[in-house]
């Protein structure tokens, strides 16, 4: 039954109070609540008792059991932690309020002050589930009905605001707005304390507010004084943002929201995209929430050709800047791309108005991210103590396509206010910032998966939040440059500290250090004596002994005595590229010529650096150097492996000889003749490579023809390419470790994307099925990018996770016969299995034994997932409903068995419906795990794009050095050695980023390994769907491809995965062993 309608004129302030959109809506309202119960509002905690004891109304005493639960939490003594803290927040974001909600808790008087006087960024905010529990705890369903409904875990900025803002009005947090904060004002003698510089004319009551505690949540563009930030540079990344009107129409409803979907795993989607518009992205991100809002990266020489800037700069603010950007191109260009997406679903896209009235559409670069040095720092003058602390974007600026702002960002407001709670119990300031720096350490790791798993549990004290945490990681005795007595100019410190790109001195090891490592490495064998690092070399012999010492059972000595110097010297540096991972810089030429000594000493200090901590006698050795040496490159090894046996395979497609060998991925020993890979590097070993392939002496780019220094090469069949020339022949990408191909009729190279197909040896392939444009009428996919982009709610409750101990099973021809004659419909006679106790896998494997309905992942179908969207969208949860979810959150964390019974259980999709708290478990997983195969392939691209530029830079100082070596020739020695020092240093440099790149390919490769899974997979089940009487022999046919394309793809998960699991071992087994 409906409640009566209150006449208390309170009672309707406190329900427009609840109700507001508009932050002068929700100001206004507080001020009428606070008179009509004659409460003076910002008076802390004693302010919100006096409301909840005055304002006995219904509608309220949801909202006050919540806000008592999170108060009546131990840590916050009841209001009493931090009784004569006073507190001053700058900046009204969803931040700087999380963090006002907490010093407002443990009894702090906070003052908050905002330049802006409403809120208006429609932007959305990815949710973890931790911040989703987090916010429900404080009220936030009350406030905002639509809160994280069903499946959703996202909320656009303003609301986020607003409903926090709600929430520190009723805690007695005093607001002023309006008001600018410039600097801090000193105590000018003792007994007065640190006030703010505050403008343009703030009231004399805040003027003259003195505080201890300044938390600055102001944004990436102000850091206060004293505060070192350093910049983390990546590639040109420019990012687009736009948010259409949403009309909350059923049609609207119906379309499904894109998680994030990245070029790095599903390069067809963005091809069919480039082939229907023009249109070239590297992601593209689509949620729903009061607007349509994508967000997306371009590239900028699309937007050149599409006319959406003007001119080509250099400078940043200028390229991005108003006068070079085309509005209307830009808007052409959003929709476009959004129609895309969106398979043209969501009709008319109408532009929602920013705070200006302009459309909200923005373009803006993040190749570069600020962040602080230090998260806090106590300044302390005429006695009077300080107390600066930073949360949010003027701490870590967030990499928006991670999705990890708010949420470490609310981190980072938790551990400001236990640092501000540990002040206050008295702790020294040189002990509170140790505390604080420790904490630091960890927010840049943290995700959903290694906090703890129990949210509800989550409290102010860190340990509720983090697992391995070590409040003592960083000592006081290393922050005293963070305490600060101002009496002198502040302490600074470096901004490249941290990182200066360069190794320590001595580091990669001294010419002297690495001949003594060789004669060591080389001492026993016939006929080899290393006196040097040059003529010691040229008959081939050392070089060859040396990969024998490092890799037994490729070459017996004694089968050298056949051979010349410049065979045994290809055989040896191919032997270490394929063995030892160790790619040259040095032409088999060049090395017995003597003309290239510096590129010959680089390449021995590779060795040096990678195998010096090797045992000398590894002559029991077996199995894979990447597995049995702790610094080896195993990753470039690994990725050198699976590009020869992809190779190899495709030239079997095509029907070229391949010796009769198996296909398969390479991860045994071999010796050269199993090993050699076919054409073009034909041949058996140790024949060296033909005369083309050395491109001179090592020293000129194959494909442009100029000068190659040492730190620029880059090897490729036998060949010597610029980083920068090495590039796809017909996108142009820049090719990366086990992620092109060479076509054996052009001999060029190509990314895997426009690789040419068996049987087009005349130009690239256009393109598999996969990359035809989607239509809008596709009624039996979802409509989002495609059905392998991402596993959409209308096709997949969860995606098939990733199980590194699962083994390969090989299915006879009957076993396959009678596997695709399943029955992979529930019997309607049966009745649907009752429904399971929570965290019972047994009983529900056992309640769901009789509606096994096949394998693989399930498929919920669209008509549910429609009506579950039109329910979210239309009808907000009732408090019963929201009871339930909030229970269904805090069990998020299943495991395994009843994992899998609840992917049987969902095949039933009435059934299903039955169970809504479960349903919405499921979807809510399936949303999780998308959004972390996105964050991670996002994670991975700005970590490779880090690497281009790091590497980069490296070969410009390594020219500059070696130009410097090779043309002073009357410089004095130790000159020279100092340079030379220097050269192997950077070589060093640049050869641990080239492992880091081949290590983050691997993710790589298994990112799309799963994508392709998912989508043959979801393609081989609808072949299955069929009944066997319908099925006509080419549908048995594709199906028998499609299984076996299966298999391939989950055996060759498996090889990386179980290779990536050895190697862990090895290390771990190396680490235990270096502690005895």
């Amino acid at each position: 039954m409906a409640e009566p309608a209150s006449t208390n004129p309170a009672h309707a302030h406190f329900e427009s109070f609840l109700q507001a959109q508009l932050c002068q809506d929700v100001l206004s309202s507080f001020r009428g609540l606070c008179e009509a119960l004659g409460v003076e509002p910002g008076g802390g905690l004693p302010q919100y008792h006096k409301i909840k004891a005055q304002l006995n109304y219904w509608s309220a005493k949801s909202l006050w059991a919540k806000l008592d639960k999170r108060a009546g939490q131990p840590v916050y003594q009841q209001g009493r932690a931090c009784p004569n803290t006073k507190c001053l927040v700058v900046g009204a974001g969803p931040c700087g309020l999380r963090a006002a909600v907490e010093l407002a808790l443990l009894g702090a008087r906070v003052v908050l002050v905002e330049k802006r006087t409403k809120f208006s960024r429609h932007n959305v905010l990815h949710l973890w589930p931790f911040t989703i529990h987090d916010l429900r705890a404080l009220g936030a369903k009350k406030f905002y009905g639509r809160f994280c409904t069903g499946t959703l875990d996202h909320i656009s900025i303003r609301q986020l605001q607003l409903l926090l803002l709600k929430v520190v009005l009723l805690l007695g947090v005093e607001i002023h707005w309006g008001v600018t904060f410039t600097g801090l004002q000193p105590p000018p003698k003792k007994g007065i304390g640190w006030r703010a510089q505050l403008q343009p004319n703030p009231p004399a009551q805040l003027a003259s507010y003195e505080f201890d505690v300044l938390i600055s949540a102001a944004g990436g563009k102000f850091v206060p004084e004293g505060f070192t930030v350093r910049e983390m540079r990546g590639k040109l990344a420019i990012g687009i943002t736009v948010n259409f009107v949403n009309g909350r129409t059923v049609e609207e409803t119906q379309v499904p929201e894109i998680s994030g979907v990245a070029r790095i795993y599903n390069q067809s989607f963005f091809q069919s995209l480039l082939k229907a518009t023009g249109i070239d992205l590297e992601n593209i991100v689509y949620y729903k929430d009061d607007t349509h809002y994508f967000v997306m990266t371009a590239k900028k020489q699309c937007l050149l050709r599409l006319g959406v800037l003007r001119q080509d700069w250099p400078e940043i603010d200028r390229l991005l800047g108003s006068a070079n950007v085309v509005p209307e191109a830009l808007q052409s260009f959003v929709r476009a791309a959004a129609d895309f997406a969106t398979h043209g679903k969501l009709g008319k896209l109408e532009f929602a108005r920013d705070a200006h009235g302009r459309p909200d559409i923005s373009a803006f670069d993040f190749t570069s991210m600020m962040r602080a040095e230090s998260a806090a720092r106590v300044q302390e003058k005429h006695g009077a103590r300080l107390l600066l602390g930073l949360v949010g974007d003027c701490l870590v600026e967030p990499f928006w396509p991670l999705g990890t702002g708010v949420a470490r960002g609310f981190l980072a407001a938790f551990d400001a206010a236990w640092m501000v709670k540990r002040w206050a119990e008295g702790a020294g300031p040189l002990e509170v910032l140790a505390e604080r720096e420790s904490l630091y350490q960890l927010l840049s790791q943290t995700s959903p998966e290694n906090m703890h798993r129990n949210v509800a549990q989550y409290a102010l004290d860190p340990a509720t939040r983090y697992p391995t945490l070590n409040l003592r990681a960083v000592t006081p005795n290393q922050v005293r440059d963070l305490y600060d007595v101002v009496a002198k100019e502040p302490v600074r410190r470096n901004s490249d500290k941290t990182d200066t790109g360069k190794l320590a001195a001595g580091s990669a090891g001294t010419q002297e250090e690495l001949l003594r490592w060789c004669q060591e490495q080389t001492a026993g064998y016939p006929g080899v004596h290393v006196t040097d690092l040059s003529s010691s070399w040229a008959d081939g012999r050392a070089l060859c002994a040396l990969v024998h010492r490092l890799r037994p059972g490729l070459l017996e000595p004694s089968e050298l005595q056949g051979l010349g110097a410049l065979e045994a010297t290809a055989w040896a540096l191919k032997m270490a590229e394929h063995e030892l991972g160790i790619t040259p810089v040095v032409s088999a030429k060049a090395v017995v010529a003597g003309s290239d000594p510096l590129g010959l000493i680089a390449y021995l200090s590779h060795f040096h650096s990678t195998f010096k901590n090797v045992p000398h006698n590894l002559g029991g050795l077996d199995g894979p150097a990447s597995q049995g040496f702790p610094g080896s490159s195993s990753a470039v090894l690994f990725l050198g492996k699976l590009q020869r046996t992809l190779q190899r395979t495709r030239a079997q497609e095509n029907g070229e000889d391949t010796g009769g060998k198996k296909p398969r991925l390479e991860v045994e020993a071999k010796s050269p003749s199993t090993e050699e890979p076919p054409a073009p590097e034909s041949g058996v070993p140790p024949t060296p490579p033909s005369q083309p392939q050395e491109a001179g002496a090592g020293d000129l780019c194959a494909l442009c023809g100029e000068q190659l220094y040492i730190l620029e090469r880059l090897c490729a069949d036998g060949r010597f390419f610029h980083r920068n020339c090495f590039r796809c022949r017909t996108c142009e990408a820049t090719l990366r470790p086990g992620d092109y191909g060479q076509h054996p009729g052009d001999g060029y190279f190509y990314c895997f994307q426009h690789l040419p197909q068996p049987g087009h040896k005349d130009g690239p392939d256009p393109g598999p099925k996969s990359q035809d444009l989607p239509t809008p009428d596709e009624n039996s996919m979802p409509s989002g990018p495609s059905t392998s982009v991402i596993p959409q709610e209308g096709t997949s409750p969860v995606p098939n996770p990733s199980q590194p101990t699962r083994r390969l099973i090989r299915l006879s021809s009957p076993e396959r016969q009678r596997l695709s004659s399943l029955k992979l419909t529930p019997d309607p006679e049966l009745e649907p299995p009752p429904k399971p106790p929570r965290s019972c896998s047994a009983l529900a494997r056992q309640a769901l034994e009789g509606s096994f309905v096949g394998w693989g992942i399930p498929v919920q179908s669209p008509q549910v997932v429609v009506a579950m969207k039109e329910e979210q969208e239309q009808s907000p949860p009732s408090s019963e409903e929201e009871e339930e979810e909030e229970e269904a959150e805090e069990t998020m964390a299943l495991d395994s068995d009843t994992q899998e019974a609840l992917l049987t259980f969902a095949k039933n999709s009435g059934t299903m419906s039955k169970y809504p708290t479960w349903r919405r478990t499921l979807l809510r997983h399936a949303r999780e795990e998308e959004m972390k195969r996105f964050c991670k392939a996002q994670a991975v691209q700005r970590r490779l794009h880090e690497i281009e530029t790091a590497v980069g830079e490296l070969e410009a100082e390594g020219t500059k050095v070696e130009q410097a070596l090779r043309s002073q020739s009357t410089s004095p020695e130790q000159q020279k050695a100092q340079w030379l020092e220097q050269l192997l240093q950077l070589v060093q440099k640049k050869n641990s980023l080239l492992a880091e790149e081949a290590e983050l390919m691997l993710t790589v490769k298994l990112l799309s390994l799963e994508e392709q899974q998912c989508e043959v997979d979801q393609e081989l089940r609808g072949y299955m769907n069929l009944e066997e009487a319908l099925k006509t022999p080419a549908d048995r046919q594709a199906e028998e491809q499609l299984l076996k394309k299966l298999l391939d793809v989950v055996e060759r998960r498996d090889e990386i995965v179980r290779f990536q699991e050895e190697r862990r071992l090895s290390e771990l087994a190396s680490r235990l062993g270096a502690q005895r």
